[in-house]
């Protein structure tokens, strides 16, 4: 099995409805898809690459050597005590949001504009991909914006959250020791991932079975969060995730969250609940 990859591009031709079909089952019987022709400039992804990755090895790599993880997995060689690391990721992470801008990395040249530059177009891929949601689920344009948005108030305790995790899977000795990411669904609403073109270590779980994410160069990776499944009344999938840790290579992983306000409620749109109550109904007359 391979995750669904989609031309978003085709939006807006003669394949539109091919499109959208395409992404309502990415969300239902997946809760992961990947979309290339986003609309995003590849010269703003590659800068993105760049600037993380350097980010990385000028600001974080010596702090990772001592982090942790290093630490426990090196006590369990050491002593040759066996068992495994547990409780922590093999991770290097840090997040970047629009009120800790004094607090992201400030010795890396250019990070902060082309970060800043990024996290604005990811807003509006997210935003487009929610009016998409709204239209395969039956619900009016911007339901699920104005959801997340605490039903469009405008304070600023009222705005959805969006924010940015940076992170790198450094080489790990023993991965066999270790979870890079360990298994959870996403708490959150949409999640944007622009992972690395050539580490992989991402899974789903796709009935039992755990299945790569497999790298294609400059696509997002689209993921569906628990408070989407709860709006979808279920439709949309939360799906289960990992990455796993490897010998060689630093994976680098960019996960963008647009996630309801903290104010916001969030429930089964009405109108699903209706459709889902249509269909029990109907299903309790033999379909009559």
């Amino acid at each position: 099995m391979v995750v669904p990859v989609i031309d978003f591009s085709k939006l807006n031709g003669q394949e539109r409805a091919e499109t959208m079909a395409k992404i309502h089952n990415g969300c239902e019987e997946w809760g992961f898809f990947q979309l290339v022709n986003h609309g995003i400039p590849e010269e703003l992804l590659e800068r993105v690459k760049k600037v993380c990755s350097e980010c990385y090895k000028l600001e974080r790599e010596e702090g990772f050597k001592s982090s942790k993880p290093v630490k426990m997995l090196n006590e369990i060689i050491d002593n040759n005590t066996g068992g495994k690391v547990e409780g922590v990721d093999w991770e290097d992470v840090f997040l970047l949001t629009d009120d800790n801008a004094d607090e992201w990395p400030s010795n890396t040249p250019g990070f902060k504009e082309t970060m800043s530059e990024y996290r604005a177009e990811l807003k509006k891929l997210a935003e487009k991909v929610m009016e998409i949601m709204d239209e395969n689920l039956g619900l009016p344009k911007g339901y699920i914006k104005k959801a997340f948005n605490n039903g469009g108030e405008e304070t600023p305790n009222d705005n959805a959250f969006f924010g940015t995790k940076v992170s790198h899977y450094p080489p790990c000795p023993h991965p066999e020791l270790v979870t890079a990411l360990r298994a959870h669904t996403d708490a959150g609403g949409v999640i944007l991932l622009f992972q690395d073109d050539k580490v992989g270590g991402l899974q789903m779980l796709k009935g039992e079975e755990w299945i790569d994410v497999q790298p294609v160069p400059n696509a997002i990776v689209i993921n569906t969060g628990d408070q989407i499944e709860v709006l979808s009344n279920g439709r949309y999938k939360s799906a289960w995730h990992r990455v796993q840790a490897t010998t060689d290579g630093n994976r680098r992983s960019i996960a963008s969250f647009y996630n309801p306000s903290y104010k916001a409620a969030i429930a089964p749109a009405p109108q699903l609940i209706e459709k889902a109550e249509e269909k029990e109904v109907e299903a309790s007359h033999g379909g009559k």
